[in-house]
């Protein structure tokens, strides 16, 4: 199962606004006539129920959107580059790689999102024109896409999780109550991914259930295949946890004890998550001493006798995880109307610039916005240059490089530009 993937996306570059001027007749002074460049196309996100792995992006490294066209004379705008949408399956969750930042929580069908916006398309030069400059001959590159690496994992979404160590019925579990069709066989590690099926209850109320590959000891912290099934665990709202009450591989016990020392290694919250401790194989011939043993161990947990095998005692099961099921779809509805309500707090507006001293006579402004600024200049244009200058001028970036203590002559890093100070 292809469950976690890297990728590399990059929205699409804005189109270079036009220099050029209006040449008609009767026109002889016609003036600025460059349209705009076109926005870059956004990279989207979008839920499809039909995508049930990640394995279509298995083999892709990069996804590119389109660019924007580059403006045009008459003031015509340059065409808008082409969005791309990546069809992704329930359950998708998008990071930033480098950060670990959550971008996006796909959990709804049909859900799109945003994660990659184009850049802007350049000015024209009809933008530029003033009262001192009436003919300016220059237009603004496009603004670059935003470029990010991402880790797109999947989580299953099941309502409930069938968990336990290997061999202990889960997947006999899962056959009899749903219409899945898992593999089975007598030996281990006959499941080697997550299989899922959908419960029917004779009232028509249906949840999700999945087997969860068996886990072994060690799972939460690594060992085995233990991380990449204990990430499907944690979106289950209910584990079924099926013993093998016969004690054909270990003591009961035992491991009970394991299957829960693994969930809590791994995430504390899972050692919370409502339980159903399944006493399965029955009809086994030490079962009911090893059961009497159990309960003396943990007399306060609830147990359910069954025997997947010869189909008896699953019902009460299915409606004790109904019951739970719906205790927490009602809980998250709750929570989720709290998060609606959005408190506002005061916050210091933070500075758009920072002056760097790098010593030797040269400075750093530091500015997300003046970077971004940068990338839309074009220095082979003294015109452009200038008008850049101006901007700098008008943010106050001038007279802090002063107060600073920058001198006529010092050198000035501005994004990837250096520029002479000269006061």
């Amino acid at each position: 199962m292809i469950d976690l993937i890297t990728i590399k996306v990059k929205a699409g570059d804005g189109g270079k606004g036009s220099a050029a001027f209006r040449h008609e007749k009767f026109y002889p002074n016609g003036g600025p006539f460059g349209g705009d460049g076109g926005h870059g196309g956004n990279i989207y996100f979008e839920v499809d129920t039909n995508e049930t792995t990640l394995s279509k992006l298995r083999f892709t490294r990069n996804v590119k959107a389109g660019n924007g066209g580059d403006g045009m004379t008459k003031k015509m705008h340059g065409k808008d580059g082409d969005d791309v949408t990546i069809k992704v399956p329930l359950g998708t969750m998008i990071r930033n790689k480098a950060t670990g930042d959550l971008l996006a929580d796909l959990t709804k069908p049909k859900q799109i999102v945003l994660i990659a916006r184009g850049g802007k398309g350049g000015l024209g030069n009809v933008h530029f024109a003033t009262s001192r400059n009436s003919a300016p001959d220059y237009a603004q590159p496009g603004q670059p896409g935003e470029v990010l690496e991402l880790q797109i994992e999947l989580r299953l979404l099941a309502d409930a999780g069938l968990i336990g160590l290997p061999s202990v019925g889960k997947s006999t579990f899962l056959s009899v109550v749903t219409n899945a069709k898992p593999q089975i066989a007598a030996y281990h590690f006959t499941t080697l991914e997550p299989n899922i099926g959908v419960v029917t209850l004779p009232d028509e109320r249906s949840f999700v259930l999945a087997d969860m590959p068996g886990l072994i000891e060690g799972a939460g912290e690594g060992k085995g295949l233990g991380h990449e099934f204990l990430r499907h665990i944690r979106r289950c709202r209910v584990l079924i946890h099926v013993i093998d009450m016969n004690g054909e591989e270990s003591e009961p016990w035992d491991a009970y004890e394991v299957i829960n020392n693994e969930l809590k290694t791994y995430d504390l919250d899972l050692e919370n998550r409502p339980q159903i401790i399944v006493a399965n194989k029955m009809d086994g011939e030490y079962a009911q001493d090893y059961l009497e043993e159990f309960k003396k161990r943990y007399p306060d947990l609830e147990i359910y006798e069954t025997s997947t095998l010869m189909h008896k005692g699953l019902e009460p099961i299915l409606y004790k995880a109904m019951e739970l099921i719906e205790e927490s779809r009602r809980q998250e509805e709750e929570n989720t109307e709290k998060e609606e309500i959005v408190v506002y707090r005061y916050e210091p507006k933070q500075p758009v610039f920072k002056i760097v001293n790098l010593g030797n006579h040269r400075w750093k402004v530091e500015s997300d916005r003046v970077d971004r600024l940068v990338d839309m200049v074009d220095f082979e244009s003294e015109e452009s240059v200038y008008e850049f200058a101006m901007l700098l001028r008008r943010m106050g970036i001038e007279d802090a490089l002063r107060n600073e203590g920058c001198e006529n002559g010092d050198q000035v890093i501005v994004g990837t530009y250096i520029m002479d100070f000269e006061d």
